[in-house]
């Protein structure tokens, strides 16, 4: 698929968006380390912390990235920005109003691959980009660009306790194939990850509900 910009003018895009909100790349990553710590000390509130720093790294996105930066070269970021709000605020009503997100790393298989997608996202994700030639400020960063922000959310998705509504996985799931354009016209290799973070998170939390589901309620 033909995409409506160039390769200089995507990376022009990061530029000015990661110069323009600096230092907000390192309080993404600090929240995305608070989010790691509260997932394996399981404190108090924890849920509720997670599930609204989730939240605003997805409004963030929407509202900041796509609609304010991303718009410039590409109006179909004012659909991505919505729908990323949207996501934001499903977090915020089922996280934070409702609690219904419990969180928590356990030693199974859905865990580790979590945990996987996670460290992807903080860190393997932006060491790809700079072997690629992505390097700051051109780069997409952690928590406040969109592909290692839904890679780190497959990530957390993997280690919720309960059912998981499967609402939560359609704009993600939908981000993560859209991110394949990147990849492949762009030549963003490092988004290949988010492709695969979104296909096989996204199967694995529905076979793990499943399996949830059979526990439960065996026939």
């Amino acid at each position: 698929m033909r995409l409506p910009f160039s390769v200089e003018e995507f990376l022009g895009v990061f530029q000015s968006y990661n110069l323009a909100v600096w230092p907000m790349q390192i309080v993404a990553y600090l929240a995305g380390a608070f989010v790691v710590f509260l997932a394996i000390i399981q404190p108090k509130h924890k849920d509720r912390l997670i599930a609204a720093i989730l939240s605003l790294m997805w409004i963030w996105n929407g509202a900041i990235y796509h609609i304010v930066f991303f718009s410039v070269i590409n109006k179909a970021a004012f659909l991505f920005g919505a729908l990323f709000i949207v996501q934001g605020l499903l977090f915020f009503w089922r996280g934070v109003v409702k609690n219904d997100l419990l969180f928590g790393f356990s030693k199974d298989g859905y865990s580790l691959t979590g945990g996987l997608f996670i460290l992807y996202a903080m860190v393997i994700y932006p060491l790809l980009g700079y072997l690629a030639g992505h390097a700051w400020p051109h780069s997409p960063m952690f928590g406040i660009a969109p592909c290692p922000t839904t890679i780190f959310t497959f990530g957390l998705l993997l280690l919720t306790h309960g059912r998981l509504e499967k609402y939560f996985l359609a704009i993600p799931l939908m981000w993560a194939v859209v991110g394949l354009s990147a990849a492949v016209n762009l030549r963003i290799y490092e988004d290949f990850g988010l492709l695969i973070a979104g296909l096989f998170g996204t199967a694995l939390i529905l076979i793990r509900d499943r399996r949830r589901r059979y526990c439960l309620n065996p026939a």
